[in-house]
């Protein structure tokens, strides 16, 4: 069982920027209801996309360094990263069916370019035989 890897400003770097997967991370606070509320969601997401998606939780009250960098101003927010880079982002709560919209449309992109890659790389390997 998949679970959401706890980040922290020390670590972000890290699990986040530095990750050869997509990363989806969960900007939360104990505090802020709505990002209790989408938690069980989160957990579910972790579960459902292991090995595709690398899933992450901030506490935005305990790790500031990190969200004010990014220019968090409310939770909570759910960022997709990748190389390095925010790819899509949800704020607010929303149902769990928006969060797996983004990151399905967001796969589809990766596994179509890694296709591709893929295709020049035998078409490469092919004119060099």
């Amino acid at each position: 069982m998949s679970s959401p890897l706890q980040v922290s400003d020390k670590s972000f770097e890290r699990e986040v920027i530095q990750a050869e997967l997509p990363v989806l991370i969960d900007f939360w606070a104990p505090t802020c209801g709505p990002c209790r509320m989408i938690g069980p969601i989160v957990e579910e997401l972790a579960e459902q996309y292991t090995d595709r998606l690398k899933v992450v939780k901030l506490d935005t009250q305990a790790n500031p360094r990190v969200p004010t960098a990014l220019g968090v101003r409310s939770i909570p927010l759910v960022v997709l990263f990748h190389g390095g880079e925010v790819r899509d982002m949800i704020l607010g709560a929303r149902p769990k069916v928006a969060y797996t919209k983004m990151i399905d449309r967001y796969l589809k992109k990766v596994d179509k370019r890694r296709r591709k890659e893929q295709r020049r790389q035998e078409r490469a390997s092919k004119a060099l035989d």
